[in-house]
């Protein structure tokens, strides 16, 4: 089956969606996406991630006009082109095309929109959840705005690519003061001796994630403890348990953070609890 993409106002064959040279997301990376989860033909978290995207965009000062809606009949329209009920979709907003200019165009652009989806295979990230991940440390080399999903992420492309180098899914990143500021592309939590669940408070130095947003809110509903507060790699290796989330994740257990093994090293019952709290509530 042919798969299709949407650039700009229309659908084509996702062999020939391209965008212009001169487009400022591809030469400065002066653009924002999302990613939702699909999960049967419904996206998870769809307001969230909806709100983060404007803010992004309002963060970076890219006019974008369209509304929401009109960009949720899209993404639909792309899902049903795509026949997919479980997978992914991805949206990027760039600044626009215009002559190459380090500083912004003086005249009004139009921002160029791009959307993908693509088939996810749930199933396999289940098995995983079963079994737990490892995680490595990297040191936290981004710039100063984690709080904007931006596309420049090639700090985050290293960490990823040493990870898997290490044969390891994630990378926790770690920043001047020696705390964990969050995953490559995920959220990083503990879970403390006490029973606390821990995960670093929302601030320039991380992404606010959406799914994050969600397992909180999930927490407090079953009385869990939760503290908001930055933690070291050393902390991490002595906790009882570890997770992380994403959008295509959920909440994905972690039972090794470097060489050294979490708990018993399987996945823990909170972490597990929360995952299916979590699946059960979209």
């Amino acid at each position: 089956m042919s798969r299709f993409a949407y650039v700009n106002s229309g659908f084509l064959p996702h062999r020939d969606a391209c965008v212009h040279i001169e487009d400022r997301g591809f030469q400065f990376g002066d653009a924002v996406y999302e990613v939702w989860g699909v999960r049967d033909g419904h996206l998870l978290d769809e307001q969230g991630h909806f709100d983060r995207l404007y803010r992004s965009l309002d963060q970076l000062d890219i006019l974008f006009e369209r509304s929401q809606y009109s960009l949720l009949v899209t993404i639909h329209e792309l899902l049903r082109r795509n026949r997919i009920r479980n997978g992914l979709v991805y949206l990027q907003i760039s600044r626009g095309v215009a002559p190459r200019d380090h500083a912004f165009p003086q005249a009004n652009i139009a921002p160029t929109v791009v959307l993908t989806a693509k088939r996810f295979n749930f199933d396999a990230a289940a098995q995983r959840a079963e079994h737990g991940i490892r995680v490595i440390t990297q040191d936290d080399e981004r710039w100063g705005r984690c709080d904007i999903k931006s596309v420049n992420l090639l700090p985050n492309v290293l960490a990823k690519q040493a990870a898997r180098e290490e044969g390891a899914y994630e990378a926790w990143l770690v920043d001047g003061s020696g705390l964990v500021t969050e995953g490559s592309s995920t959220t990083a939590w503990i879970v403390s001796r006490d029973g606390e669940l821990i995960t670093r408070p929302l601030d320039n130095h991380i992404l606010p994630g959406i799914t994050r947003k969600t397992v909180i809110a999930i927490a407090k509903s079953m009385s869990i403890p939760l503290v908001e507060r930055a933690f070291s790699p050393e902390e991490a290796h002595s906790s009882r348990e570890a997770f992380i989330t994403s959008a295509s994740s959920f909440v994905m257990p972690v039972v090794q953070i470097d060489d050294k093994i979490i708990a018993n090293g399987t996945p823990g019952s909170l972490s597990l609890s929360l995952r299916n709290e979590y699946l059960r509530a979209q």
